[in-house]
C-alpha cells in the first residue's frame, strides 16, 4: 500500500499507524540526549514539524508508551539502539 503525505496531522502515532509518509527525525532523540543541555530552544519556520517533533519525543519519553517500541522501528533511532 502506498503512503499517503498527511497535511496537519500532529501526531506521531497516528502517522506511524496510518502509514503516512514521515521524514525520520528520530536521531534528534539521540543528538538531543548526548548533548546534555539544560534548556532547548527548537526554531524551525512554520509548518516545518515542531509540534510533530514535540509529539514524538513524548511517544519516546512517556510512561504510557513504555511498551510501544513498534512505533520507532525502522527508523535511524531503532538501528543505532545496538551501538547506543
Amino acid at each position: 500500500m502506498p503512503r499517503t503525505v498527511s497535511i496537519g496531522c500532529q501526531d506521531f502515532e497516528k502517522m506511524r499507524v496510518r502509514n503516512n509518509f514521515y521524514v525520520d527525525k528520530t536521531m534528534f532523540i539521540k543528538e538531543w540526549w548526548e548533548s546534555e543541555d539544560e534548556v532547548t530552544l527548537i526554531t524551525r519556520p512554520r509548518r516545518f514539524g515542531k509540534m510533530l517533533t514535540m509529539s514524538m519525543l513524548e511517544k519516546f519519553f512517556s510512561v504510557e508508551y513504555a511498551g510501544r517500541s513498534d512505533l520507532f522501528e525502522d527508523f535511524g533511532l531503532d538501528r543505532m539502539k545496538e551501538k547506543w
